[in-house]
């Protein structure tokens, strides 16, 4: 895989180049709520045009159905680019129509332009290949070189990921060759003990992940609305919390695994339960007791871990040599129901080891918590992309950088 740093070495004045970022940011209207995506990826935008390359910047941003819709536009995302730049930054209304080939027909050497949401065209997350390949001819015709940097959407075989790459010379940029280093740490280079802590709302979503690991982690700690399936799996009530009843069977042997193996599967010992969900957008104080995880009633949900359960998950990380955390343990964004997620975090900054918090909403949660996230050993973009890797799945967009 061909790296920025050797693609500037062979000179890139004058020339196009296209980066593949990924500036999916949550967005309040027009608001940025976590610009962290953008100040990944500025890094290697401000290399090429500092270099004198004339930077063409494409994402996608949210799920439009293949046509414009404002509500997913870039534009807040290229003008806080331009703030971290410190320069103009050219904003093209559309992918590749008249409004893309203007704007980066206009650029001088060191400048930046950022193309509309790539998902605005159907071409982009097409499945049929000839589709896809027509879109992926367009973007091609905008630049002469291509820089993959956007890790968050390398698992997706969407047109600019997969197909473009095939069409201009390319390297990785900066994010990217980060983000392999770091996963290589979790998957061929490990320090022991490896704790990984999973959290979120659905087991479905962890299956593959947590069927990786039972033969590579020493310890498992697991908490979020997934949790409540493993203990309903083990004969808990676990009332009206998120449960997946069709994935028992699954958990039930996975566990049976975990013991054969050795690995160390944790799960709540107490969690806090309410018979209402929190109002997210009033923040309004919740109504919620603490009990034991075995004992939660009938009519209430869990929504976060508990204080034993916190300290419990702590002393679990405190001697790790290498941990990674993907997903909340709780509903963080309400305050009462933070605290779990608050504590898996500072364990993660007490632990010795080479810490890496997997993207996505954790990634979300240790910045909207207010941690500083320059005191992880690492903080993922991609929350997807790294569970799909750390699963021993190809992914498209790093295939696609290969020589």
């Amino acid at each position: 895989m061909k790296t920025i740093d050797e693609l500037l070495a062979e000179g890139v004045a004058g020339k196009r180049v296209f980066v593949r970022a990924d500036l999916n940011v949550p967005l309040d209207g027009t608001t940025i709520t976590d610009d962290g995506r953008i100040r990944a990826v500025a890094p290697t935008v401000k290399a090429l045009a500092d270099a004198g390359a004339r930077v063409v910047v494409a994402s996608h941003l949210g799920r439009p159905k293949g046509a414009p819709d404002p509500a997913f536009s870039l534009a807040p995302a290229a003008a806080r680019l331009g703030e971290l730049l410190g320069a103009d930054v050219a904003f093209a209304t559309d992918t590749v129509g008249e409004s893309a080939r203007a704007t980066v027909a206009g650029l001088a050497d060191g400048q930046v332009a950022v193309i509309e949401n790539l998902r605005f065209n159907a071409g982009e997350t097409s499945k049929d290949d000839a589709e896809r390949g027509a879109f992926a001819d367009q973007l091609a015709a905008l630049a002469d070189v291509y820089v993959g940097d956007g890790f968050g959407a390398v698992h997706r075989k969407h047109a600019s990921v997969f197909d473009l790459p095939a069409r201009l010379p390319h390297a990785a940029g900066y994010l990217i060759a980060t983000e392999v280093g770091v996963l290589k740490k979790l998957t061929a280079e490990v320090k022991r003990p490896y704790v990984v802590v999973l959290g979120g709302a659905k087991v479905s979503d962890k299956l593959a992940v947590i069927d990786e690991l039972l033969g590579k982690a020493d310890r498992l700690l697991i908490g979020g609305g997934m949790a409540y399936t493993f203990l309903y799996a083990k004969g808990y009530e676990v009332g009206i919390s998120l449960l997946q009843k069709d994935q028992v069977e699954v958990v039930k042997e996975y566990m049976q695994r975990a013991e054969k193996n050795g690995v160390e599967l944790v799960l709540p010992v107490d969690v806090l339960v309410s018979a209402e969900f929190p109002d997210l957008k009033t923040k309004a104080p919740a109504v919620f007791e603490t009990v034991d995880a075995d004992k939660i009633p009938s009519t209430k949900e869990g929504l976060d871990i508990g204080p034993k359960t916190r300290e419990l998950y702590a002393s679990k990380l405190a001697d790790a040599e290498t941990v990674f955390w993907n997903g909340p343990l709780g509903v963080f964004e309400h305050p009462d129901y933070a605290d779990g997620t608050k504590a898996i975090a500072q364990a993660l900054l007490d632990s010795p080891g080479f810490t890496v918090v997997g993207g996505g909403d954790s990634a979300a949660a240790v910045r909207i918590l207010g941690f500083d996230e320059n005191a992880f050993g690492h903080i993922s973009t991609g929350g997807g992309a790294s569970l799909e890797y750390l699963e021993g799945k190809t992914l498209p967009g790093l295939a696609a950088l290969e020589d």
